[in-house]
């Protein structure tokens, strides 16, 4: 619901761009696009172009193929429900994906040992156990504007910080450009709905990334239930040591608010206080 709420604030400011006379059919066009996750196709379009993963070669298979049966066993998952994608990336863990698309990164494949890989994997699967695929492609599909809007506050926050000269310029013209919409809301509009709409930019980005630990954090809870703690904790803590990582103890307040993952401290403890639920009762427990 947050990021279906905050897509739709940005489409109506859309709508509201071109005249709501036209304005509602991008609204009602944005509404009914959902139906396109129903096409089978249309999983592997957003794997190929929106994640940038690719398929396993023959031999990422071979390596794949042992430890992902012995996981899909353990979680009791039917292995022609999900497929398996490559992320080019140098992080512990994959983008989370929705559907029945699951992703490892190629630091993992290549680096870690079978069983460390499988717990990588125990993982990425675990963002994908106890609900339904279609609701999770459903929930990406909405959330695809609040996404974009997102991605925009970061590049401005990024360039304000390489390049703070130029990054104070472009904010100090984005607060002051915003400061207008919202007063003009206030003086023209009825009541004060349009001005917190206007607001949303400033309120969600940390909504939103705080919404993307506490996911990140659930899926690792869900692999120690599978009984992969304590060897998830072990990749953690080389994936630290291999890239010289602190776990986020210099990181600013602002980096820390506003990150999409949650400290490495952060996952240690929540696995190490993760409870004994059993994979059953993950349906009804409110993940």
């Amino acid at each position: 619901m947050p990021w279906f709420f905050w897509s739709l604030v940005l489409v109506v400011w859309v709508a509201g761009a071109i005249g709501f006379n036209w304005g509602w059919i991008v609204l009602a066009v944005w509404i009914l696009s959902v139906g396109l996750i129903f096409v089978p196709a249309t999983e592997e379009l957003l794997a190929k172009h929106l994640f940038r993963l690719r398929r396993p070669t023959l031999v990422e298979e071979q390596r794949l193929g042992p430890v992902w049966h012995q996981l899909l066993l353990r979680a009791d998952a039917s292995q022609s429900r999900f497929s398996l994608w490559i992320q080019e990336s140098e992080e512990v863990n994959a983008t989370p994906t929705p559907g029945h698309t699951v992703a490892v990164t190629r630091w993992a494949l290549y680096t870690l040992p079978p069983q460390h890989l499988e717990a990588a994997l125990a993982h990425e699967l675990s963002h994908h156990l106890g609900g339904r695929a279609w609701l999770s492609l459903v929930d990406f599909w909405y959330s695809i504007p609040a996404r974009g809007g997102l991605i925009v506050v970061r590049a401005i926050a990024r360039l304000m910080r390489r390049v703070p000269a130029l990054g104070c310029i472009i904010g100090g013209f984005v607060v002051l450009s915003y400061a207008g919409i919202v007063l003009a809301a206030i003086t023209f509009g009825h009541g004060y709905v349009w001005p917190f709409l206007f607001l949303t930019p400033f309120i969600a980005p940390p909504l939103l990334a705080w919404l993307n630990r506490w996911r990140v954090k659930e899926a690792d809870k869900k692999a120690a239930m599978l009984g992969y703690g304590t060897t998830l904790v072990q990749v953690l803590y080389g994936w630290q040591m291999q890239h010289q990582q602190d776990l986020g103890r210099d990181i600013s307040r602002r980096a820390q608010v506003m990150s999409s993952t949650p400290s490495l401290v952060e996952r240690v403890r929540t696995i190490e206080q993760a409870g004994g639920i059993p994979p059953a009762a993950w349906g009804n427990a409110g993940f």
